[in-house]
């Protein structure tokens, strides 16, 4: 009999416009990027988003984190079975962003901003590179009133399992806190991506207050050596930061897990209730079918998550990670596939077990 999933996944971010150009490094310099930069946008990049559409023949893309994250789950999942939320302004940017959602499938429960146009967020793409700009507007607006009313709130508690980004900490640190306690006084799931190395870097109290309540930690071998450095760890081993993050204080008896990836490289697994690592190969894409790497994490995370919430093995859920995001690497910008995705787990996919 077919599980119900009906509303069991709910996502928080900021749901922004891509605006996706192929670059030079000329232009990175004259915004003093670094060719693999996540940033808030300053008042001196402002001007970088008409730039990249008057000079550079941008792309306008779904984007948004965790709602190309949740976009990707639902792909994989039945009807009707995530929910995303977020703020966006009153605008044609916002059609497009819910648009995207719709042909996925995703249902949206925007806070709209009469005030603010919709976020964008600046992608500079540079040979396997890119560098990320999001100037929030409308997003940073979201308010807890948003989640906590009634008819909102019934979707957190319909939920099995709440997916909510690093990059919210700037927004609404008060959202994140109160769907966090729900997960924990229920027996659900909470996860969370650390997202971006300034995270760790700029808000590692909001990060230390919520890390208990957290089940899953998703992030990157950017974001973990940034982890490290801000609550003191020691140690820049990928093996050794995963496994100590897992077995910091937890608010419950529930193990935590965390997940850290590399690119093209392992994928590194430590839980606290194992003294063992789990450590998963990447099977490379060739160059010439690769895109850009815009998305690659955000849809690990979504083929991960659909594996998941099915009650799939944890091989099966980096593997459906590992294979959607290489799905969207083939692709320009944070984009899914045409047609059905279907997962098939190989059977045959095991990690190498390590000591950290």
């Amino acid at each position: 009999m077919a599980q119900n999933l009906r509303g069991a996944l709910v996502g928080f971010c900021n749901p922004l416009l891509d605006i996706s150009a192929v670059v030079d490094e000329g232009l990175l310099a004259e915004y003093k990027l670094n060719a693999d930069d996540a940033i808030m946008a300053s008042p001196e990049h402002l001007p970088l988003f008409q730039t990249l559409m008057d000079k550079y023949n941008a792309q306008l893309l779904p984007g948004g984190s965790a709602q190309n994250t949740l976009r990707g789950a639902q792909l994989l999942l039945p009807a009707d079975s995530a929910v995303f939320f977020g703020a966006v302004g009153a605008d044609e940017n916002a059609r497009l962003l819910k648009g995207a959602a719709d042909k996925a499938g995703l249902r949206t429960n925007y806070m709209v901003n009469e005030e603010k146009p919709t976020g964008t967020c600046a992608l500079l793409i540079t040979g396997k590179h890119r560098s990320m700009v999001a100037n929030l507007s409308a997003a940073e607006s979201y308010d807890v009133s948003h989640v906590t009313a009634p008819a909102n709130w019934a979707d957190i508690e319909a939920a099995r399992l709440y997916y909510i980004t690093g990059f919210f900490f700037a927004v609404s640190d008060a959202s994140i806190d109160a769907v966090a306690k729900h997960a924990l006084a229920n027996n659900k799931t909470f996860t969370m991506n650390l997202s971006a190395s300034f995270v760790a870097e700029f808000f590692t109290s909001h990060v230390e207050k919520t890390l208990p309540m957290i089940n899953i930690l998703f992030g990157n071998e950017v974001e973990a050596a940034a982890l490290a450095k801000a609550l003191k760890l020691s140690t820049s081993d990928i093996r050794q930061v995963a496994k100590r993050v897992a077995d910091m204080p937890r608010a419950s008896d529930r193990p935590r897990m965390v997940v850290f990836t590399q690119g093209a490289q392992s994928t590194v697994v430590a839980s606290s209730d194992s003294d063992e690592v789990r450590v998963y190969p990447v099977a490379p894409v060739p160059d010439a079918e690769l895109g850009d790497t815009n998305g690659a994490g955000d849809a690990f995370v979504a083929g991960f998550l659909a594996q998941y919430l099915q009650e799939q093995p944890l091989d099966a859920c980096v593997e459906a990670g590992h294979w959607l995001a290489g799905q969207v690497v083939r692709q320009i910008g944070p984009n899914y596939p045409e047609g059905e995705l279907k997962f098939v787990p190989s059977g045959s996919f095991a990690p190498a077990i390590e000591k950290p």
